[in-house]
């Protein structure tokens, strides 16, 4: 990682911050169900502005950052340069020197998803006086405003309230009145269609008008300062009411994405926004429009008087001519232009990889500004140059954030075990557990202990545990679990189990079960045996909804030749089929049982056991109890595996590059390499499966 050398990068950094505060004010809205930092204002409309000035504004979006401050693995325990807000902050400031006018906005996810994260949280929360990191260097950077998505939920509402500098008025927590403001960040957090159920009022403000001064040219060619107020409005997934369920039930309830905006946004424009712009934690869906919908943003494009969409929580790149996603290649989405429905729109990928650019062209008739959009401009800026290397890191950002940044260096270091192979889910998608028989065992003994001593009404049934690869190479070769054999930390069981979840149990029958397995089994394509053409065995079902058992208890196959819901075939608990007369026990997350992945008839209704404590120290725990981890023991249970059948083409899928060996550790005889490089340029390689083996 890049550090700081000179003292006059930090003035530099100093002076653009200034600047950047300087050029733009807020006005905040109306009382929201928490006390936030600024204050109410209303409609100054300036009339002054000349006909024909025009200018542009340049939105500048980071998204889903996730905590990753530094270019930084705490996994691996090194330096990772695809990643980074100290990165994408070099992109924030040549942006800056290329547009005169910009306005700098996140769009959430931003406190949770790295053992930094977690460290500042969990295991040495930050005091009511303390900044959290990652807000230390947004507000270094000058940011404008930003949204709230969905994994800000994820600690609960206290610590998100503290961290926020907010004070919720909710069940939950004191009165207001009795809470203390604490330190958070220096912009405006908008959020509009989440509520306290105490107040029914938003529980963040809902909107922002930004204040700014623009650099403009008249109508006589002179340059010009003019005045413009951007409101701001954001909007989270509904879906948080069943992800973090234990936090929020009974607390806060949302609104629909439209509903909400339909109600806000005439407002904005009421108290002079000139411009409206949605930061809206979610990507696109143009499925009948649902007030739960988790990605709504498609069906906001639409709702009047929405300048500019900055989208996010799908982790991908828009605008992209050559992107094969599905939402980005759908009916008024223009992919190359970067536009929904016309809207220009921007999602800037995640983990700080891209910073999200709208060059908004702007023209003045004399009474409002108003957005040329055949000439404005949209693109997401890639950390990687063409060459493959990656921009420098700012060298402000990592001494803003190394105290903590070193404590959580030591903190992940604590040793907890051994293990005598190399834990990794390189192949778990075919079905090494190596990577996952240890965490379902640790699941399953903590629920297990919990009912023997607590609910013996169910001590008589069978306690199970399902988990899933939460890195399979999503994100490229370095996006998998890989623990080397040899000492275990705390670092590697945080690459084990990569979220902060809670252990839950939850009581289901036999058909539940398949139920609940052909919806992991979307984790694939179908595969036709007659065709010659290579077939992709991956779909784009997330890896971390592939649920499976490791237990040799419970045996089933999954055929990839029959469509989605009948793929689970041979389904045995110790040796007889699995029917709906069995009852089962399964130790999985709070997100999973509250209804997360949407598996049909997990929605909260069949939890028994809902634990306060997370899933990752319950591993932590059990890797210290047990000293040594070994694959016989731990690393070699199957209860899956391929319906055999004969292909007349390839079936392959890709993963890291030079991982063969791991195939062959794990027992796996029918993978093969068929390409060093599979062709996508995110390091990973194509290899065979012979499913008639």
């Amino acid at each position: 990682m890049q550090l700081h050398r000179i003292q006059a990068a930090t003035l530099a950094a100093v002076l653009v911050g200034v600047i950047a505060l300087a050029a733009c004010g807020s006005e905040d809205t109306p009382p929201s169900s928490g006390t936030g930092n600024g204050n109410n204002g209303g409609s100054n409309a300036d009339t002054s502005i000349p006909a024909g000035t025009k200018s542009t504004l340049a939105l500048l979006e980071t998204t889903d950052l996730h905590t990753n401050v530094l270019s930084y693995d705490y996994f691996k325990l090194a330096e990772d340069k695809s990643l980074g807000f100290e990165r994408v902050s070099t992109l924030i400031k040549a942006a800056r020197q290329q547009f005169p006018n910009s306005l700098l906005l996140d769009n959430g996810d931003t406190i949770q998803g790295t053992a930094l994260s977690d460290y500042q949280a969990l295991v040495k929360p930050v005091s009511c006086t303390e900044t959290l990191a990652m807000y230390k260097v947004m507000n270094a950077a000058g940011f404008d405003g930003g949204g709230i998505g969905n994994h800000e939920f994820n600690y609960g509402l206290q610590y998100l309230s503290q961290v926020t500098g907010n004070r919720f008025n909710v069940a939950a927590l004191p009165d207001p009145s009795a809470q203390t403001a604490c330190a958070g960040p220096k912009f405006p957090q908008v959020l509009a269609n989440v509520y306290s159920v105490k107040t029914r009022a938003p529980l963040f403000q809902p909107y922002a008008i930004l204040n700014k001064t623009l650099t403009a040219t008249g109508p006589d060619g002179k340059t010009v300062s003019a005045p413009i107020k951007v409101g701001i409005i954001g909007f989270a997934p509904p879906a948080i009411m069943s992800w973090d369920k234990r936090w929020l039930d009974g607390n806060v309830y949302t609104e629909g994405l439209v509903e909400t905006a339909q109600k806000y946004i005439p407002e904005m424009r009421a108290k002079g926004a000139d411009l409206v712009v949605v930061i809206s934690h979610g990507g696109l869906d143009n499925s009948a429009y649902s007030p739960t919908m988790e990605n709504g943003s498609y069906h906001l494009s639409k709702v009047p008087g929405v300048d500019a969409m900055l989208i996010g929580h799908s982790h991908q790149i828009f605008p992209d001519a050559n992107s094969t996603v599905g939402q980005f290649n759908l009916p008024g989405v223009d992919k190359a232009k970067g536009t929904v429905n016309g809207v220009p729109t921007v999602m800037a990928n995640y983990w700080g990889k891209h910073l999200g650019v709208i060059n908004l062209a702007l023209s003045h008739d004399g009474k409002i500004w108003s957005v040329d959009r055949t000439k404005t401009t949209v693109e997401a800026r890639s950390i990687q140059n063409a060459d493959k290397t990656y921009v420098a890191a700012d060298a402000s950002v990592a001494p803003t954030i190394d105290t903590e940044h070193q404590a959580t260096i030591q903190y992940v270091k604590t040793p907890i075990g051994n293990t005598d192979y190399r834990m990794s889910s390189y192949f778990a998608d075919v079905g090494d557990p190596g990577a996952i028989q240890i965490v379902n065992m640790a699941q399953a003994a903590y629920v297990k202990d919990y009912i023997a001593a607590n609910l013996p009404a169910l001590a008589s049934l069978p306690v199970l545990s399902v988990s899933a690869p939460f890195k399979s190479g999503f994100g490229g070769g370095n996006d998998y679990t890989d623990v080397a054999s040899g000492n275990l930390a705390i670092n590697n069981a945080a690459d084990l189990y990569l979220y902060p979840n809670t252990v839950y149990a939850v009581k289901v029958n036999g058909d539940d079960v398949k139920n609940w397995l052909e919806t992991a089994a979307k984790r694939f394509n179908l595969i036709d045996p007659a065709k010659t053409a290579d077939q992709q065995l991956i779909s784009t079902f997330p890896g971390y909804n592939f649920d499976m058992f490791t237990d040799p208890d419970m045996q089933y196959e999954i055929d990839v030749t029959q469509p989605i819901g009948s793929r689970i075939k041979n389904l045995t608990y110790k040796g007889a089929p699995v029917t709906a007369a069995l009852s089962f026990i399964v130790a999985t997350n709070n997100y999973r049982a509250s209804g997360g992945g949407n598996f049909p008839g997990l929605d909260g209704t069949k939890t028994v056991y809902a634990s306060p404590d997370a899933n990752r120290d319950v591993l932590i725990s059990y890797i210290k109890k047990l000293g040594n981890v070994t694959r016989v023991a731990n690393g070699s249970a199957r209860s899956w595996k391929f319906t055999k059948v004969a292909t007349t083409g390839k079936v392959v899928f890709s993963s890291g590059v030079g991982m063969l060996q791991q195939a062959s550790d794990a027992g796996l005889a029918n993978i093969s390499l068929d390409k060093a490089d599979d062709g996508s340029g995110k390091n990973l390689s194509q290899y065979k499966l012979d499913l008639n083996l």
